[in-house]
């Protein structure tokens, strides 16, 4: 794995622990930064792999528009698609006032990362 590339990986990795965290807090947990950090540990995994690949990608929080980019390398990625599409949602719906994310939201925003970032391992662990 290039430098780079263990950079992103360590980026998702921290969002990645501080939504599991926050799911755990019994005193006012944060729902709402559980589905942001969902998302960004998606985006950031998504862009590891595009590094680790070579890829150039634009600055952007669209998990479509990396994922895009991510086929020609492996079409076996389209099976994230509608996982990415959940996700995607969160980097900005509830950062704002106007509404807020459930416990069971948030339950379900980390168990779909959990997935997508168990298959982004593994293609970046067998160069895939």
């Amino acid at each position: 794995m290039n430098a780079l590339t263990a950079e992103w990986v360590s980026k998702a990795e921290g969002d990645y622990a501080t939504a599991g965290r926050e799911l755990q807090v019994d005193d006012r947990p944060n729902f709402d930064a559980v589905c942001f950090h969902a998302q960004q540990t998606a985006e950031k995994y998504l862009k590891a792999f595009l590094q680790e690949n070579l890829v150039r990608f634009p600055k952007t929080h669209s998990l479509i528009e990396l994922l895009e980019l991510c086929l020609p390398l492996d079409v076996s990625l389209e099976n994230l698609r509608s996982d990415l599409i959940r996700l995607g949602r969160y980097a900005v719906h509830y950062r704002y006032p106007g509404e807020s994310a459930t416990k069971t939201e948030a339950q379900m925003a980390f168990d779909v990362v959990t997935a997508v970032r168990k298959t982004l391992i593994e293609k970046l662990e067998t160069g895939g």
